[in-house]
């Protein structure tokens, strides 16, 4: 799974009373920090502002002219010495770019005497966040708020902040395919496009009836079809499942492929029964899977508010996000919940191998025959850190998300699709807060514990 890397720009607040040297000191270690991550800076060279640090109007204009032709995905302020505020504030304002903003200062050298060079960088921090305040930006605080660069403590917090950038960022500018309708009987999937366009993701409609179209065109010999299908047994074990069936899947994939790289789309709400195995003869389940490991959340159930969801968990942890229900509480651990689905979870998650199933619910009910319900990804979910989430929308048009962190774990207790037992240390009160909080069965879940990176791009930024 490939990220779009993160730009960012920095402020070296700067203040003419105090030392210069000491200033372009925490400049140089704060960009070699940042490069160092991989992060692009945009900042002020040398020869631009004074050891180009930001300390006045005219280097602040020209700072926001840099940030805003670079489109730069957040901004970083260091207080690299006592740093002058209004120089500060006065870049954010004019750069005009709603972009996630993290303020940090500069430690002591040494113990201070009456002759050491000093920087009072905690001190002019709070000028700098009362200013920003004074002009409306919203902005974060290091976890660390004073140290050095190069401290471990700043690189974490660093981390953290291209993460909720990423999400911010990531969720104010999608394009969300919507593939068929909802499910008749789920009012739990039913969403205010308008609204959500007003937060800022478009959704990009298609009728299944015309993805059926596309895909029965298509040659079982086609060589995009065949290469398809080939990397599906790659993916996961296809000896339970008809060889036709897999063909209909790598069809299926080959076109949303091109019908997403064609809308610009970042991630997939697909009405995945009963339609699709009725009338085309597979579940969608193994191409959504296969998206989702490439960082292309896929949603079941035309679920659009649960692939906000999954695209917010992606882009907060790094790895590939699933949708689950919330299925099955262990009947002898109040803190252990079984997360299901279908058999549509990424393989990422998996414990071993996968194998492709058939899905039975749909089959045995008789809304599908057994060959044209095949393509369910079946396996067990590996141990480890877990972080679950949903954004949801309230009738009076204001939005609202619930976070948890957990941990997957072995347990004998066994199902069908892919799953996995989460421990989350007191369950019982939070599932007694999403139900009085009106949230729905669907969580998106992603692998390693994000909910700090959510928590700030959803409550601070996103407004929810």
């Amino acid at each position: 799974m490939k990220l779009k890397s993160t730009k960012l720009g920095f402020i070296p607040a700067n203040r003419g009373f105090f030392s210069a040297t000491l200033a372009a000191k925490m400049r140089r270690q704060t960009i070699e920090t940042m490069e160092g991550m991989g992060i692009e800076v945009i900042v002020p060279s040398a020869e631009q502002t004074k050891v180009g640090c930001v300390e006045n109007r005219s280097e602040a204009e020209l700072c926001a002219k840099l940030f805003r032709d670079a489109n730069v995905d957040g901004i970083v302020i260091g207080a690299v010495n006592f740093g002058d505020e209004q120089a500060a504030a006065w870049t954010v304002r004019q750069a005009k770019l709603e972009v996630p903003i993290m303020i940090f200062g500069c430690q002591e050298e040494e113990t201070l005497t009456m002759k050491t060079p000093r920087r009072d960088s905690f001190c002019g921090l709070l000028s700098i966040g009362e200013s920003l305040r004074q002009i409306g930006a919203k902005y974060s605080v290091a976890g660390t708020p004073i140290g050095f660069p190069t401290d471990a403590a700043f690189k974490a917090d660093l981390d953290w902040f291209v993460r909720v950038c990423r999400v911010v960022n990531g969720v104010r500018t999608a394009r969300y395919g919507q593939i068929g309708a909802r499910p008749e009987a789920f009012w739990t999937c039913r969403f205010d496009e308008k609204q959500l366009q007003r937060l800022g993701p478009t959704t990009v409609v298609l009728d299944l009836s015309e993805v059926f179209a596309a895909c029965n065109k298509m040659a079982d010999d086609d060589a995009d079809v065949v290469k398809i299908a080939e990397s599906i047994a790659g993916y996961a074990d296809v000896s339970g499942v008809q060889h036709s069936s897999v063909i209909r899947s790598a069809k299926l994939e080959n076109f949303l492929r091109h019908w997403g790289a064609e809308n610009g789309i970042d991630a997939f709400a697909i009405q995945c029964w009963t339609s699709i195995q009725a009338n085309y003869g597979v579940c969608s389940c193994t191409t959504m899977s296969r998206f989702g490991d490439e960082g292309m959340p896929s949603a079941c159930e035309a679920d659009i508010l649960g692939t906000l969801s999954m695209h917010a968990c992606m882009l907060a942890s790094g790895s590939p996000a699933a949708l689950a229900d919330w299925n099955n509480l262990h009947n002898d651990d109040p803190d252990l919940v079984n997360v299901w689905h279908c058999g549509v979870f990424p393989a990422s998650f998996a414990k071993e191998k996968p194998k492709l199933g058939v899905q039975e619910i749909i089959a045995g009910s008789g809304a599908a025959r057994y060959e044209d319900s095949e393509g369910t990804v079946e396996f067990v979910s590996k141990p480890g850190p877990l972080t679950l989430s949903r954004a949801t929308q309230d009738p009076d048009g204001s939005w609202k998300v619930a976070i948890a962190e957990g941990a997957l774990e072995d347990n004998p207790a066994v199902t069908f699709g892919s799953y996995g037992w989460c421990r989350i240390p007191g369950l019982q009160r939070f599932y007694r807060d999403v139900l009085l909080a009106h949230f729905p069965h669907h969580v998106a879940i992603t692998q390693g514990h994000c909910g700090n990176v959510l928590w700030e791009a959803f409550g601070k930024y996103l407004g929810f």
